[in-house]
């Protein structure tokens, strides 16, 4: 395991640019915080990353975001509504967790048992103690 601490959204952003541009087809990213941990700001760097140029925002509403106009394939997921992971089993997440594009997946606790083994973990924790922008990246 990693951790990385940053002090503000700009460090986060670009811990999360260095993954992207290291991205491989095929990773799956699995991201697990609070609200406000921090989240959809490494999603943004990450798809910064890949060259990503749409805006990146968090798809509450849509459960999964599809970006194509970086060096890969960015499927961004947000799993917070989901009630039961049968749920996105529904909408055929397979084909992402097994394609040739990368998958980040905000709240991904919900769905763990879902995940295939060489999914990679980032848990991101607020450190109020610190800072009200510090952050804790761990990486599994």
């Amino acid at each position: 395991m990693t951790i990385t601490e940053t002090n503000n959204t700009e460090e986060t952003f670009r811990f999360a640019e260095t993954l992207g541009r290291e991205a491989q087809p095929g990773q799956i990213w699995a991201l697990d915080g609070d609200l406000g941990a921090g989240k959809t700001v490494f999603c943004q760097g990450f798809a910064a990353g890949l060259g990503v140029t749409e805006l990146v925002n968090s798809p509450t509403f849509t459960i999964v975001q599809e970006y194509t106009t970086g060096r890969l394939p960015l499927y961004h997921f947000d799993v917070y509504r989901i009630e039961e992971p049968e749920e996105l089993e529904e909408i055929g997440c397979e084909e992402y967790f097994y394609g040739e594009g990368v998958c980040l997946i905000e709240w991904a606790e919900r769905i763990r048992e879902l995940l295939p083994e060489n999914t990679r973990y980032i848990r991101l924790q607020k450190l109020p103690e610190k800072g009200e922008n510090v952050r804790q990246l761990m990486v599994e």
